[in-house]
């Protein structure tokens, strides 16, 4: 896998200011995890974050699993999501932007998020992740 950022959008109506805006959100939040960036993280996150996948078990029976804005970052910072180089694939696409929300779809080497940034006090921040792995 190569080294590669790629950024489609669905026909927006979207400011070119909010387009940049919603875009170096979502890469600050994916390159903060790929280089152990906790402060690139950090800038991308509201303080109240809240990041879910949903877990299944072989039973069939389904778990909610949760990480903080907090605990994101010290994931950063800790260097669990570093990857080399030629590992980092990051295609954003943003889904929807209506007035303050947005809706970005992330792919990452192994997962894909599904990010809800809101405009708050005059920045895009991610308010929400529901994440997938792409293999199980």
């Amino acid at each position: 896998m190569s080294d590669f950022t790629t950024v489609s959008e669905n026909n927006l109506a979207v400011s070119e200011q909010d387009r940049a805006a919603i875009i170096a959100a979502a890469l600050d939040y994916a390159e903060g995890a790929y280089t152990g960036d906790a402060a690139r993280m950090e800038r991308a996150l509201h303080g109240q974050l809240a990041k879910r996948v949903v877990l299944t078990a072989p039973d069939g029976t389904s778990r909610l699993s949760q990480m903080s804005a907090l605990e994101l970052v010290q994931y950063a910072h800790d260097g669990h999501g570093r990857q080399p180089a030629d590992r980092r694939q990051r295609d954003v696409r943003i889904l929807d932007v209506f007035r303050e929300a947005a809706a970005v779809r992330l792919e990452m080497n192994d997962w894909i998020d599904y990010l809800q940034l809101a405009r708050w006090n005059g920045q895009w921040a991610i308010i929400n992740v529901l994440w997938v792995l792409k293999e199980s």
